[in-house]
Parts: structure tokens; C-alpha cells; sequence
């Protein structure tokens, strides 16, 4: 990997797990008042990135390209509002890890049940050593506590989930990542808007007020995280990026641990590495 891609994706890396410290900081908010702000305001900031893509592309989403999109909308929805909800009964040190590790354990067992991939030996040892790494984040005080990491678990299974079918949308559906992402983000706006204003319109005022800074940093590091590892794509193999952008399990250990403090920092790094390892063995299979 060239310097600049590998700077890239350790910048995205950074970003990705920046983001998942302000949704964690912003968890006693209303989710999803607070999913849905960050939509809007992720609308908002990137319309003239998306505009001025289209007048220079001129490449306008056709119908079916509307269709697919809204499948991966769907499934990120899922994921965004899951994930806060996860983030408000666990750590940001025991979500995070457990749900980047699972997503990709789950989508390589999708593509070998379902899309008659095989797997290798270093697919099925990935499978392991994520499975041992969310062993071990579980295990309190002598036992393994499921409960401890079963947030995390759900939102790996929509990350595995929306993990295969964007790859189908940029893939033999062709859709443009940009496109992609950004009308992801108005979709969820559009979607989620009835359901705030009909039942929660008195909470969106008090959210706004309390955690702006949050909601705009997460709006604009989503999508600068993404953005970045699409260009470390085009300067680097994707079985080189991929695994390597998966350090941010790492980094949001370290800010939950230190910037939040959440206990039991070393167990957790140890078996974050176990699960990054995994990751690492399933990208690279």
C-alpha cells in the first residue's frame, strides 16, 4: 500500500470511530430524533458535493438504481437507529468492536451459504477468532455476560446485511458510491421525518440544542470516513484497504476507554485485537 493510501484509510479509520464516540456521547438523547437529525443535517451539508456531481457526470439514478437504493437505505436505517440504541445501555469499548467484527464474520457466512462462495482456511479461522475476540469481550468478573455484547451482535448483523448488498448495488448494479451514500442520507431524513414530527417534534428543539456540535460532526464524518476508503480503493488493492481500515476497532477501544472511562481497557483492547485479527483473516481470504 502506497503512503498516501495507507494515510487515507487510517484517516477514515480515525473518522469512523470519531463519529461512533459523538452517537455514543449523544445515547441518552432520543435515537431516533437524534439518527434523524444527523440525516438532515448530512443532507443539507453534502447537497452541493452531489449537485455539482451531477451536473458534471450528468449521471441521473434511474428507477431501478432508486429501487436498490432504498433496500440499502433500509438497511441502514436499521443499523443507525440499533446502533443508538445500543449505545445507550453498553460501552462504546464493547458495541463497537463486537459490531465491526460480526458484520463481516456474518456477510462471509451469507456469501457462503448463499451465494456459493467457498471458503478458505483463512475464511474459517477469521470466523474463529472473532468469535473467541466477542467471547472474551463478554466475559465479566470469571463468566461470559451475553448480555454485555448482545447490542453489539444485532448491529453486526445489519452491517452484514447492508455489507452484501451494497456490494450489489456498486457492483452489478452499477450505482455510483456518491449517489449511493448521499441519497441513503435523504432517505433516512424523508423516512424518519413523519415519525419525529407526528411523535416527537417536542424533543427535537431540546436534541438540537444539546448536542449540535455532535450531530453536525457526525454528519460530516459518516460520510468523510466512507468517502476516504472509496479513494484508498482507487491508490490500493481493496483486500489491502479493507482489513486495514478495520484499526478503527482499535481506536474506539482506546476513546472509550480514555475519554469516556470505561473500565477494563486492557482485556478490552486484547480481545479487540483478537477480533481485528479476524477481520484481517476474512478480508485477506
Amino acid at each position: 500500500m502506497s503512503p498516501w493510501a495507507l494515510l487515507l484509510v487510517l484517516v477514515a479509520a480515525f473518522a469512523h470511530a470519531t463519529w461512533n464516540l459523538l452517537s455514543k456521547r449523544s445515547s441518552q438523547a432520543d435515537g431516533v430524533v437524534f439518527v434523524w437529525l444527523v440525516a438532515v443535517a448530512g443532507a443539507a451539508l453534502w447537497a452541493p458535493l452531489f449537485a455539482g456531481y451531477l451536473v458534471v457526470t450528468g449521471d441521473v439514478p434511474s428507477w431501478t438504481d432508486l429501487a436498490v437504493i432504498c433496500g440499502s437505505m433500509t438497511l441502514h436505517l436499521g443499523y443507525f437507529l440499533l446502533l443508538q440504541r445500543g449505545y445507550g445501555t453498553g460501552d462504546l469499548s464493547m458495541v463497537y468492536p463486537v459490531a465491526r467484527g460480526t458484520g463481516p464474520m456474518l456477510a462471509s457466512l451469507v456469501a457462503v451459504l448463499f451465494l456459493g462462495e467457498r471458503p478458505s482456511v483463512a475464511n474459517v479461522a477469521g470466523i474463529v477468532l472473532v468469535g473467541v475476540g466477542v467471547f472474551l469481550l463478554g466475559r465479566g468478573a470469571g463468566r461470559a455476560d451475553l448480555r454485555s455484547v448482545a447490542p453489539g451482535l444485532v448491529v453486526g448483523l445489519f452491517i452484514a446485511a447492508y455489507t452484501v448488498w451494497d456490494s450489489q448495488v456498486v457492483g452489478p448494479f452499477a450505482v455510483a458510491p456518491l449517489t449511493l451514500i448521499y441519497l441513503g442520507e435523504v432517505g433516512r431524513a424523508l423516512v424518519l421525518a413523519p415519525v419525529v414530527l407526528a411523535t416527537r417534534r417536542e424533543l427535537v428543539a431540546p436534541v438540537w440544542r444539546e448536542h449540535r456540535w455532535r450531530i453536525a460532526g457526525a454528519a460530516v464524518l459518516i460520510f468523510v470516513s466512507y468517502l476516504l476508503v472509496l479513494v484508498a480503493f482507487t491508490m490500493a488493492p481493496v483486500t489491502v484497504v479493507a482489513p486495514a481500515r478495520e484499526i478503527s476497532v482499535l481506536i474506539a477501544v482506546v476513546l472509550g476507554g480514555r475519554l469516556l472511562a470505561e473500565g477494563d481497557l486492557s482485556r478490552r483492547l486484547l480481545a479487540s485485537g483478537v477480533i481485528l485479527g479476524g477481520v484481517v483473516a476474512i478480508a485477506l481470504s
